[in-house]
């Protein structure tokens, strides 16, 4: 394992997925990501070809761009995650190519119409510059024309929401204690989450990079993409102080 995959970096745990995997993919999760599909696809305006999709976790959108018609690459370092995508695709009857790799190594020189990265699958790393080499490297791996569609948690939103503790009663009778918090001036996000389970804690912590939409336009202007539009969701809506997601679509001219 090299030092990009080392168990130092919470994303590479296994364990991590492996014990929230439940709490956060659960069916809901999974019921809305052809809406999901269908709405970046329009945002987009691609509706076929290959597709890469990012940081595909479990393959919940990577299994309905396939049932829609696109060739997919799901590419994710985890091979816990990998192997929930195998089998949830094959109970869809859909094909993917799955890739396990870090996203900050993956690149196919201009294979991809489209690019997905759904659900803050962005902005894992400590080192601000790899978040532009991955941008970088999605830029390549888009043909002339392509387009990526970003799906992340916005600065501004979480500096006006941010609650120190969340509680969350769940089905079997645990609970799950969520405890973020902002760092950094305010540039990344630090999670805890405790999960309480009789007289039985687990304890996680994990992190990400928390962009502006001008911070983010910025980062996609200077990975190559040239026009750039900021949503609220993935249903076109503005950008503005109501807006609960940040949503970038990014074409390579």
């Amino acid at each position: 394992m090299s030092d990009r995959e080392s168990s130092s970096e919470w994303y590479a745990d296994e364990a991590f997925w492996d014990t929230f995997y439940e709490r956060m993919f659960d069916e809901e999760s999974f019921g809305r990501a052809a809406a999901e599909v269908d709405a970046a696809c329009r945002l987009a305006g691609v509706g076929d070809g290959a597709a890469l999709d990012l940081g595909c976790g479990p393959g919940r959108h990577s299994a309905p761009l396939a049932r829609a018609g696109f060739e997919v690459t799901g590419v994710d370092l985890s091979a816990f995650l990998l192997d929930r995508a195998r089998a949830y695709a094959d109970r869809e009857g859909v094909h993917v190519e799955w890739v396990r790799e870090d996203m900050r190594r993956f690149r196919r020189p201009g294979a991809f119409r489209l690019a997905l990265s759904m659900f803050t699958s962005f902005g894992y790393f400590e080192d601000p510059a790899d978040d532009l080499l991955v941008l970088e490297n999605v830029f390549q791996s888009l043909a002339p024309g392509g387009v990526l569609v970003l799906d992340t948690l916005g600065k501004e939103w979480v500096c006006r929401n941010l609650q120190p503790v969340h509680l969350r009663e769940l089905d079997d009778g645990g609970l799950l204690i969520e405890r973020p918090m902002l760092a950094d001036n305010m540039t990344r996000i630090h999670n805890e989450w405790l999960l309480v389970q009789g007289d039985r804690v687990i304890r996680r912590e994990f992190s990400h990079q928390l962009y502006s939409g001008q911070e983010l336009a910025d980062r996609l202007h200077a990975a190559g993409f040239g026009e750039v539009s900021l949503y609220g969701g993935l249903d076109g809506s503005e950008y503005d102080l109501e807006a609960t997601r940040l949503v970038a679509v990014a074409r390579r001219d």
